[in-house]
């Protein structure tokens, strides 16, 4: 697996690393909380105790010691694909957006699809983020459905 690599974008090194850990995740909360800003440590720790064991991973990107960039994913099969790669949560630091941080995750997640030979990689966006969809067209994803949810118990959304 693609467990560590480099990539020099405007003369910065940056680093991209597969957290697998719980705690490993947890010191990137700060980050997650750009996407869900009223997340307790709590909730975000109780959540990964769920999901690792589901073979979620993240994907995080390190400009020195600091993230910029960070992507959950997880590892599948379904009838009708085969073995895909999801993406989930995808985020960028505020201030590192339009810098090649998301295309290096998405091309990292690409090559981990191919290197475990899955036929698609998945995402969802919220159908208003705008931006979101622009990005994901233009790293080659397109549309094939609609995901549905029938919503049950709002309090407990993030």
């Amino acid at each position: 697996m693609l467990a560590l690599f480099f990539i020099f974008i405007t003369k910065k090194i940056l680093k991209v690393k597969v957290l697998t850990t719980t705690s490993q995740m947890i010191e990137q909360l700060e980050l997650i909380k750009q996407l869900y800003p009223s997340i307790s440590l709590q909730k975000y720790e109780s959540y990964l105790l769920e999901m690792i064991p589901h073979n979620y991973k993240q994907i995080a990107v390190f400009e020195h010691d600091i993230c910029v960039g960070l992507t959950g994913f997880w590892e599948g099969t379904k009838l009708w694909s085969g073995k895909y790669i999801e993406i989930d949560n995808f985020i960028v630091h505020s201030e590192h957006r339009k810098k090649g941080v998301g295309k290096l995750m998405t091309d990292y997640i690409e090559k981990l699809a191919i290197e475990n030979v899955c036929t698609m990689i998945v995402l969802d966006a919220f159908t208003g983020n705008f931006k979101a969809h622009r990005f994901y067209y233009n790293q080659g994803f397109s549309t094939k459905g609609f995901h549905f949810v029938k919503i049950i118990n709002e309090s407990g959304l993030s």
